[in-house]
């Protein structure tokens, strides 16, 4: 089965990030499809168009893991009702500067979690539209998933099995339309 590399971007810099636990369950739930890198974001500078003529070594590195991806899945945070600052940040940066969009073109899921029963389905909501904006293939299916204590164990498990089976159908369905859309050249044999 064809294996495709994903970037995995966590919309949140903070270290015990419940959405850095759920990207990392996510990661392993759909590891036997889908290979996944994390693309850090939170050492990348401030956008600045002034900066634009020389790149940041943080920028490049991140715009090159964003052109080696066949697919971007982002797993975010909501804060004040729309997506973090660093996230934000790090999509600026993606667009810029001017025709080089790393974006464009992309195959993006778009998923998170809070404690909140609503999620984060306004911030995605938010990411949606701005993604929209930046030419990327938006992948269908939305995933909002309310944060318990224990419902991912200290090894990265889903332990529901109803969360999990909804997981993994969301994974499913990201990586079809990757599979459908990403170029053959880039697609690699699973050993």
């Amino acid at each position: 089965m064809a294996q495709f590399k994903i970037a995995l971007i966590v919309g949140s810099n903070r270290r015990e990030s419940i959405n850095r636990k759920f990207a990392q369950a996510l990661a392993k739930l759909g590891g036997g499809t889908l290979e996944f890198k994390f693309a850090q974001i939170d050492d990348l500078p401030l956008y600045n168009q002034d900066d634009e003529g020389t790149l940041a070594p943080s920028v490049v590195r991140f715009k090159s893991e964003l052109a080696a991806a066949d697919g971007i899945l982002i797993v975010t945070p909501e804060h004040s009702r729309s997506i973090p600052a660093v996230l934000k940040n790090a999509i600026d940066w993606g667009a810029r500067p001017w025709g080089k969009n790393s974006w464009t073109g992309k195959v993006v899921a778009v998923t998170g979690t809070s404690q909140g029963a609503i999620s984060t389905a306004l911030a995605q909501q938010h990411l949606r539209q701005i993604l929209g904006a930046q030419g990327v293939v938006l992948a269908g299916g939305e995933a909002y998933l309310q944060f318990k204590p224990g419902l991912i164990d200290a090894n990265d498990v889903v332990t529901d099995e109803g969360t999990r089976g909804f997981l993994k159908s969301f994974l499913d369905q990201f990586a079809a339309l990757v599979a459908k859309l990403a170029t053959p050249s880039k697609a690699r044999n699973a050993a």
